[in-house]
């Protein structure tokens, strides 16, 4: 499940990594050892490496309340942006973080009918309807 809202960072002993996983087009959030969510990320075909589309952000269940989707999402468009990607925020999470952080606002491009396109072929792909 997405969170909705922006609690406390997590607990000092609690070991957090956030991991680009290029081969699933997302990076992953693992606590303590142990997959806690992801954020999926494509790239339209006319742009594949200078944007890179943040499409769907989900936390576990057993993870909520504890800041983990904040955490995913400022690493995971602080990676990109390293990497000299520009960041589309289909996902409503994180365009939603977005909105309260400016420090990523020359990186944001808007959301134009391409890059839903290549969400809808990302997610052809990943259930096996693509043709």
């Amino acid at each position: 499940m997405t969170e909705d809202h922006t609690p406390a960072e997590p607990a000092a002993e609690d070991a957090v990594e956030v991991r680009d996983n290029p081969e699933r087009h997302r990076f992953d959030i693992l606590v303590d050892g142990r997959q806690a969510g992801f954020s999926l990320y494509t790239a339209a075909e006319e742009s594949p490496d200078d944007q890179r589309i943040f499409h769907h952000t989900v936390i576990d269940d057993a993870f909520e309340g504890r800041g983990l989707a904040g955490v995913l999402t400022r690493e995971a468009l602080a990676v990109s942006v390293e990497q000299g990607h520009r960041i589309v925020p289909v996902c409503a999470y994180v365009a939603r973080w977005l909105r309260g952080h400016d420090d990523f606002a020359d990186s944001v491009d808007r959301v134009r009918p391409t890059h839903l396109e290549a969400v809808r072929r990302a997610n052809a792909e990943a259930d096996g309807s693509a043709q």
